[in-house]
């Protein structure tokens, strides 16, 4: 296996005349007056490592096979590179192709494909430079999002992938069940599905959120956060919608709505500035291919202070405005992402904080207001996307939760232990989402939200 200190990244630091051996997959080769030149990576960085073969150094049956896209380990000594945008290269002291990739049919060849055609090749796309960049800034993302969690003192907590409580109250998710689906067992008084006979004894089905489980972790270790995977099962092809998505939801104890907006802005800038400082030469490409106002865009967030409105302000704001908006503006209908760009890049210029939303328009579990209309609730908008944070102070009054269940049409039994959290021991407590691959769109200028997570899941696909 290859360690640190043998990854190309590596090779790139040693000095000329040190002897190495590099390991990688051929992106391109050319042939000139006897010599090869081949271009290698391994996937540890952006730039590719430049291997010089002069001739008689390996096997002809062996360099032929050295073609885009072949898996090689090459032993040599570093020299000094007399080619643009590298400072060294390795000249090859032998050659050994360990897999050979047949230019006649690898769908990789050299030239520059779009990612709607590399998204048919899921499974080679990542060695293209395109999403070489992007799985590198989704490992740092990963990473700083424990970092910044774990040097706080919060409990990482693996909530569960199956469950019978919608979070959300939207109806729009994934059933799973052990019946057999061609003969359904039916209760004989409503003749519907007897679900007392499936697995769990009732309707289960693939999280939509792990934050109801993270309160409970809340209420007896303070501050904690869950960063797995969630799932609805909306019938939705847009490039903003996945089936299958992760999210990071920190819940704290003995925290308002003025708490949480604390800690998603530091989170935020955080996450950023991380990236920034462990991905340049990715990010740069992106700016270069995908995004000409990425790296301003990142840097304002990372260096502002967040702007701070309520709705019935941010309404307002909006309504004064003159434009045609393509959705209307009124007291009670949702921000969409046309009014949160405005607030964002027109009217504040950098990121802001919406406060205290209609009840109507959000989930049962928002700390109601004393004024009977609106919750406790946060969504933070940032320029070029809108929405990337949502959350809110969760209801404490377990009299007020109650009415709000009810309310919603939502079956009080299923949330009996939610409902006990509030009779012994309750708290104020606040806590929010950041979809991951959200964050990832916004710090890589990526426009799909299939091209940065691995394996999509989308209706229809499912592959790998």
């Amino acid at each position: 296996m290859i360690r640190n200190g043998q990854y190309i990244k590596d090779l790139f630091q040693l000095a000329p005349g040190t002897k190495a051996t590099a390991h990688g997959w051929v992106k391109t080769r050319r042939d000139s007056k006897g010599v090869s030149f081949l271009q290698i990576n391994d996937g540890s960085c952006f730039a590719d490592l430049q291997i010089v073969i002069d001739a008689g150094v390996a096997d002809p049956a062996v360099l032929v096979q050295a073609t885009t896209g072949a898996c090689v380990r090459v032993p040599g000594t570093m020299v000094e590179s007399l080619g643009k945008g590298q400072s060294v290269e390795l000249r090859a002291e032998g050659l050994e192709v360990l897999g050979a990739a047949p230019p006649e049919t690898y769908p990789l060849q050299k030239k520059r494909h779009n990612l709607e055609t590399l998204r048919e090749f899921g499974h080679f796309r990542t060695r293209s430079n395109t999403f070489g960049a992007v799985f590198r800034v989704r490992n740092a993302l990963a990473f700083a999002v424990h970092k910044f969690y774990q040097e706080r003192g919060f409990l990482y907590v693996h909530s569960p992938i199956l469950t019978t409580s919608d979070a959300e109250g939207a109806g729009a998710m994934f059933q799973v069940t052990t019946l057999d689906m061609m003969n359904l067992p039916r209760d004989p008084a409503t003749k519907g599905i007897d679900f007392a006979q499936d697995f769990f004894g009732r309707p289960a089905f693939l999280t939509v959120s792990g934050q109801l489980e993270a309160e409970i972790f809340a209420l007896a270790f303070t501050n904690c956060y869950t960063f797995g995977p969630t799932f609805r099962a909306e019938n939705s092809n847009t490039p903003r919608h996945l089936a299958e998505f992760w999210m990071i939801e920190p819940e704290m104890a003995f925290c308002d709505l003025e708490g949480n907006q604390q800690v998603a802005e530091e989170f935020l800038k955080y996450l950023i500035t991380y990236v920034m400082d462990h991905c340049k030469a990715d990010l740069q490409f992106f700016q270069e291919r995908y995004e000409p106002s990425l790296l301003p865009t990142l840097e304002n967030v990372a260096n502002n202070q967040f702007a701070h409105v309520t709705y019935t302000e941010a309404v307002s704001i909006l309504e004064k405005s003159g434009r045609n908006w393509e959705f209307p503006v009124g007291w009670g209908s949702d921000l969409q992402s046309e009014h949160e760009r405005y607030l964002t890049e027109e009217v504040f210029r950098k990121p802001v904080i919406v406060t205290d939303y209609p009840k109507s328009i959000k989930a049962f579990y928002m700390r109601a207001n004393e004024d009977g209309r609106t919750v406790r609730a946060m969504d933070v908008l940032a320029p070029g996307i809108g929405e990337i944070i949502g959350g809110s102070q969760r209801e404490e009054r377990a009299d007020v939760l109650v009415d709000r269940i009810r309310e919603m049409g939502l079956d009080e039994k299923h949330y009996w232990w939610y409902l006990d959290l509030r009779c012994y021991g309750s708290v104020p407590h606040a806590g929010f989402g950041l979809g991951f691959e959200r964050m990832m769109m916004y710090l890589t200028g990526m426009k799909n939200i299939r091209d940065v997570i691995p394996f999509p899941r989308t209706p229809g696909h499912a592959d790998f």
